[in-house]
């Protein structure tokens, strides 16, 4: 049970974001809510709800400046809120979606990003979806590891998928970020993807998409063009839902005993 003291907030309606944390803590002048109570299952997609009514939808968290261990959350405002204190219930319909688009290009504003959206469409039309967000960097190692650490541990996405950077080429750096982040690899999804593209063109051979576990996340990098992300995409959609379920603690059984 969580305790959220919406007595500061004037003017958020539906649609509007706000800041929950300790009000002590956050910047002057932002729009922010004190949080209290066990925070420990706020993850991006999560509703937080009162008496049935769903006021807020957790979309990102942060580390407060100054503060060690202080964490903070951008929420975005689902219903009227209370004019005071209320105590909220956690909710999650759905999985949570984080894609990221590697381009130099893209992130000049030089190239429209056609892949990233793509992801979000195929997902959304596959598994129920609580939240998707979507990001378009340069061709970084740094940045895209940095990125990565930060929508699985802060914001505690399901789902993150890269499109872009996966070849052989001088910024091609899609593969040794990832590697240099997850827990555990999914070399099923690798060779999965592997052999759609194989069926297709020779050319797949020099991908180097990779696939892992990165805390309760699941992360699998993809080519860039749409047509690759379309084909190597649909080739794994059919085992995403089972393998965050079983990541996250899911104990039922795998098959039917017969």
């Amino acid at each position: 049970m969580l305790n959220c003291d919406f007595s500061t907030i004037k003017g958020a309606g539906p649609g509007s974001r706000i800041m929950l944390g300790n009000s002590r803590f956050l910047s002057q002048g932002c729009l922010c809510a004190a949080l209290s109570g066990n925070v420990s299952g706020l993850r991006a997609g999560t509703v937080l709800q009162s008496g049935g009514t769903k006021l807020l939808r957790i979309v990102s968290g942060l580390w407060t400046s100054g503060v060690p261990g202080a964490k903070s959350w951008t929420a975005e405002v689902l219903s009227e809120l209370p004019d005071g204190p209320v105590d909220l219930t956690l909710k999650k319909d759905g999985y949570s979606l984080a894609y990221v688009t590697l381009s130099d290009k893209g992130a000049a504003g030089e190239r429209e990003d056609q892949a990233g959206p793509l992801i979000a469409e195929m997902i959304k039309n596959a598994l129920p979806l609580s939240i998707a967000q979507g990001y378009l960097i340069a061709d970084e190692t740094d940045d895209l590891k940095a990125l990565l650490m930060h929508l699985a541990h802060v914001d505690g996405f399901d789902l993150i998928m890269t499109t872009g950077g996966t070849g052989v080429g001088p910024r091609d750096v899609s593969p040794e970020a990832t590697l240099a982040v997850i827990d555990n690899r999914l070399p099923g999804f690798e060779r999965a993807i592997t052999a759609t593209g194989l069926s297709k063109t020779p050319h797949a051979m020099i991908s180097r998409a990779v696939a892992g576990t990165m805390g309760e996340s699941v992360v699998v990098n993809f080519p860039g063009s749409p047509k690759a992300v379309r084909e190597s995409l649909e080739t794994v959609i059919p085992a995403l839902k089972h393998t965050v379920d079983k990541l996250q603690g899911d104990k039922t059984d795998c098959a039917q005993v017969l």
